[in-house]
């Protein structure tokens, strides 16, 4: 609980009307519940400055706004949302007494934040990110859900351009921070894949001297994010000797049930083996769940426990997961989200799977100028890996099915790509749908899918 009055001195501004207490923060009049205090963010295309009657209505006990309303509640105008909003939730942070782990990287942030909090989650009460609440409001929102019963906190970051990360971990303040890895996504904000590797890297900063940091030792900017930790504590993850948490590459192994995927393989710590199981596919959740592992270790659970939580584990909706298609294809819906990297690891999966291999390809966005190559080079990639056919759309995808050559085929809309596969996607076939967030291609996996069975 907070009175309006004790968060003045945080955040700045001016009061107007009594004072208010409140448990819980809000910056959506739809969600919100009554006693919230209501935040007023403005974005690009909107200004909850324009909602605090709304929000009134809606029961909120207070109002943080950027500009006084004719209206009979509390308010504390300050001059920018967001920024109040991020102090707010930091100051929360400060109060709270358990452990935080922050998370970043390029792919996998989600996937290793799901398999943080099941591994912490046997230990005791653990908070986590929720949906997409990665950004600069996203994150204090979360730690605002902070409460004395969580023993933990699990803090997805995302970033498009330099120095938000730097914001979001400071906030944060993290006691142990994983970098899963540093990929072709965003080289909009970024410029380069040095410029990722860094802006990834500000992460390691909001350590304090006693924090530890979980990096990716197969990663090819591990040296560089290493130095960085300037003697803080390092563990490495991944498949290659030098990491100091690792699986055997012999040992993993992946079916696919009734039930889904299950991969199993035997992590290496301290010179002992454990085995362990999970439920999803792909060597690349092998790394993921070693990140988690790694970070958990950290914490002081025990491999045994890490296990225990792993396996309990369910996939996250749209990332490699199996779905009944039409002449008892299966789909592999991997359409939350896609750059050049994790298309290629969803790649491995898919040619590792009976049935002929098809993939149907939405634009990969925000890649800069280099876009036009980086889906030529998918193109090439999937003929490469023995894809058998290719079906693309939106913008520059056109690259790869040139790249991709015969038996490939541009669909100007989505619709089209539907009606295409609905008659030619043959008996048994493995067909995986993967693009960019903006390019919804699980509209495609709805349109196919077979009843509500979760795979075949």
């Amino acid at each position: 609980m907070m009175r309006l009055s004790e968060l003045q001195p945080i955040v700045g501004g001016e009061l107007r009307g009594e004072d208010a207490v409140f448990a819980t923060v809000s910056i959506d009049t739809r969600s919100l519940k009554p006693g919230d205090l209501y935040v007023a963010i403005r974005g690009a295309r909107f200004d909850g400055n324009d909602f605090v009657t709304a929000a009134m209505d809606a029961g909120a006990g207070a109002a943080l706004v950027e500009r006084f309303a004719e209206l009979p509640i509390p308010q504390l105008r300050v001059a920018d949302g967001r920024i109040a909003l991020g102090r707010l939730g930091a100051a929360w942070r400060r109060r709270w007494q358990g452990k935080i782990v922050g998370i970043t990287g390029s792919n996998g942030k989600t996937t290793v934040k799901e398999m943080v909090a099941a591994a912490l989650g046997v230990a005791g009460p653990t908070l986590k990110t929720q949906g997409n609440l990665n950004n600069d409001y996203g994150v204090p929102l979360t730690l605002l859900k902070l409460a004395p019963e969580h023993r933990y906190g699990v803090i997805e970051m995302g970033a498009n351009h330099a120095g938000e990360i730097a914001y979001t971990s400071q906030l944060v303040q993290p006691d142990v921070i994983i970098l899963t890895n540093a990929g072709a996504s965003h080289l909009e904000g970024f410029g380069s894949l040095e410029g990722v590797a860094r802006a990834k890297g500000e992460l390691i900063a909001a350590l304090s001297a006693q924090g530890v940091a979980v990096l990716n030792a197969d990663d090819r900017f591990f040296d560089f994010w290493c130095g960085l930790a300037d003697g803080r504590r390092v563990l490495g993850f991944g498949l290659s000797e030098r990491a100091a948490v690792r699986a055997d590459p012999a040992s993993i192994r992946m079916g696919l049930g009734e039930t889904g995927f299950r991969t199993t393989f035997d992590l290496i710590h301290q010179g002992e083996r454990f085995p362990m199981a999970l439920a999803l596919a792909g060597r690349h959740n092998v790394t993921n769940a070693l990140a988690a592992t790694g970070a958990a270790l950290a914490l002081g659970l025990t491999p045994e426990q890490i296990a225990q939580g792993l396996a309990r584990m369910t996939p996250v909706p749209g990332r490699l997961e199996p779905v009944a298609g039409p002449r008892g294809s299966l789909l592999i819906n991997d359409a939350y989200n896609a750059n050049p990297s994790s298309f290629g690891a969803a790649l491995a999966v898919l040619v590792d799977l009976p049935g002929e291999p098809w993939v149907a390809l939405g634009a990969l966005g925000e890649l800069g100028t280099d876009s036009p190559e980086l889906h030529a080079g998918i193109g090439q990639q999937a003929k490469q890996m023995g894809v058998k056919r290719l079906f693309a759309v939106g913008p520059n995808a056109e690259r790869a099915v040139a790249a991709f050559g015969a038996d490939a085929t541009y669909c100007q809309t989505q619709e089209e790509m539907i009606e295409r596969l609905a008659t030619e996607l043959p008996q048994g076939a493995a067909l995986l749908v993967k693009g960019s967030r903006s390019q919804r291609m699980e509209r495609i996996v709805a349109a196919l899918r077979v009843g509500d069975a979760p795979c075949c």
